[in-house]
């Protein structure tokens, strides 16, 4: 592929470790924030401290405090912020934007109150005349590990399987490597409803329970995410696929994932709100529980883990008692989709 120039929304650890792997495959890269000291940090020290302690960027990596510098004459735009804001991002970029670019996201999660995966709200916010269809990067990825070139295998969705195509090869290289798909919606809930269940093993972990209670709710997690999925529309053997399995499998296993920390801390004891503090970064797992939890009520899908996670972040429920409860209360067949069904 010839050199593209790509405007990276967020100077988060992915972000920044996103941006590394475009600029090692000669791409110019043009990270954006809002954040004046992180943005000089980048441009003069090459470093991104926040995140990555010893970790030194290329000097051709330049960051932006202003927007319509940052996609002046790009060729795609990848959105890396967080849930709760990529809609108002969204909107300053179709104020910014002269031209029509391919988008990009590399988020997890569901945006409170509409319930809407963010594909959605770019397409609502972008006009069509912008933009490509979206396409949608995830799968098992930990930013501490691609910025040290290990090897990452993850998938881009997108209902235009070009544009897919477009962004594989953008970002393939000898240690990062993109697989197509068309199942947006599988790939999307996938990536936001993994980290709910992040959250549960790391409370089991933080409660002192071991590798058969890890294995417990990672196989059962990944059943009601695949039931929450496909009353959604999406397409069952996407949660078999590096988007489902495979990112469940690195969030819900590893220190690396902040959603696992998190619920370490509450297994352990800890108050939420210190541990939202402690944690200095988004926890997607916790808001993205509520709108989890709203959606299968609505939609009559069978989530105890979910429900779970909820009662402990949302009704004030003590962790150990809400797990335990479900598990003294969980008598259903392995493979049940619905509340109905279940019972």
């Amino acid at each position: 592929m010839i050199k593209q120039t790509i405007a990276v929304l967020g100077p988060g650890s992915w972000g920044t470790a996103l941006s590394q792997v475009l600029n090692d495959n000669g791409h110019e890269v043009r990270i954006w924030g809002n954040i004046p000291d992180q943005i000089d940090e980048i441009n003069e020290q090459h470093t991104n401290k926040r995140y990555f302690k010893d970790i030194v960027l290329d000097e051709n990596i330049k960051a932006y405090k202003d927007l319509g510098e940052a996609l002046a004459g790009v060729d795609a735009v990848l959105f890396v912020v967080p849930t709760k804001v990529t809609r108002l991002v969204a909107k300053q970029v179709a104020e910014t934007l002269d031209h029509k670019v391919i988008i990009m996201h590399a988020s997890k999660g569901l945006e409170p109150g509409t319930h809407e995966r963010l594909s959605t709200i770019l397409e609502e916010e972008i006009p069509a005349d912008l933009r490509s269809e979206i396409v949608v990067v995830s799968g098992p990825s930990h930013a501490e590990e691609t910025i040290v070139r290990d090897i990452t295998l993850i998938t881009a969705a997108s209902k235009d399987l070009e544009a897919a195509k477009y962004v594989q090869q953008l970002f393939s290289n000898r240690y990062f490597r993109l697989y197509t798909n068309s199942d947006v919606i599988g790939v999307e809930t996938a990536g936001a409803l993994k980290n709910i269940i992040a959250v549960g093993a790391g409370a089991l972990h933080g409660m002192g329970y071991g590798d058969n209670a890890k294995a417990a709710v990672i196989t059962r997690g990944l059943a009601e995410i695949t039931r929450l999925g496909v009353k959604m529309g999406a397409n069952p053997l996407t949660y078999s696929g590096l988007s489902g399995v495979g990112d469940l499998i690195v969030t819900g296993t590893s220190v690396h994932s902040r959603n696992w920390r998190a619920g370490d801390a509450l297994g352990r004891g800890e108050k939420l709100e210190d541990v939202e503090k402690n944690m200095g970064m988004v926890i997607e797992g916790l808001s993205t529980t509520k709108v989890a939890y709203e959606l299968s009520q609505e939609l009559g899908v069978y989530m105890p883990i979910t429900t779970a996670i909820y009662q402990t972040i949302y009704e004030g429920k003590d962790v150990k008692t809400a797990i335990l409860d479900m598990m003294s209360t969980e008598f259903k067949s392995e493979n049940e989709w619905s509340t109905a069904d279940a019972d």
